[in-house]
């Protein structure tokens, strides 16, 4: 029995198992600073801000994570000190840099402030395709106030994310093409926006 609850309100430490989850989910944007999934999870644990994340717990296992934010708050909060402890000096610093302009970016959109922004969206591999990130969505849909919800920056060879979206409700509203160089290193042609309003 999966239970989806907000991830400050889990009665057991789930900042690991969210990390875990996001190093599977996207060590592949993160190769530059590492290509070991443990070593992305220990370095990004500290980050996610856990009043704005929802957990899918499975007998205390993260099986899926998602946020929501108002879209004028950031899900996440780099510390450069605790990426060098687990990248390096170096990589670390960088990271510190390039990914905070990334990651803590808040996306200026007309709705911003009075829209949920979901974000961060991921499924532990063993839990894939069972449904998690559906039952995730859904109860963010639920549970927060908004009347219009976006999702920033899918890539559209992301074929399993694009069809759960559309299958719930979604409609794509911006489309930004990838340069030629960095798509054909990447595999992805555009990154693209959606918006569902209830």
């Amino acid at each position: 029995m999966i239970n989806v609850i907000r991830a400050d309100l889990a009665d057991s430490d789930v900042r690991r198992g969210i990390s875990k989850v996001f190093a599977e989910g996207f060590t592949q944007w993160l190769v530059f600073f590492s290509k070991d999934p443990n070593r992305i999870a220990a370095a990004f644990a500290h980050m996610f801000v856990l009043n704005q994340f929802y957990v899918a717990l499975y007998e205390e296992q993260v099986a899926g994570m998602a946020a929501c934010t108002d879209g004028a708050s950031t899900s996440v909060k780099l510390d450069k000190k605790e990426l060098r402890k687990h990248l390096g000096f170096i990589k670390g610093t960088l990271a510190g840099i390039f990914l905070k302009k990334e990651f803590e970016r808040i996306v200026v959109h007309p709705l911003s402030g009075i829209a949920g922004s979901i974000e961060f969206v991921g499924t532990a591999a063993e839990f894939r395709g069972q449904g998690i990130a559906s039952q995730l969505i859904r109860h963010i849909l639920e549970h927060t106030p908004y009347e219009t919800y976006l999702i920033e920056e899918v890539a559209d060879t992301n074929t399993p994310a694009m069809k759960l979206y559309s299958k719930l409700g979604f409609k794509e509203y911006k489309r930004k093409q990838i340069p030629i160089k960095v798509a054909r290193k990447i595999g992805v042609n555009y990154i693209v926006s959606l918006k569902l309003c209830l």
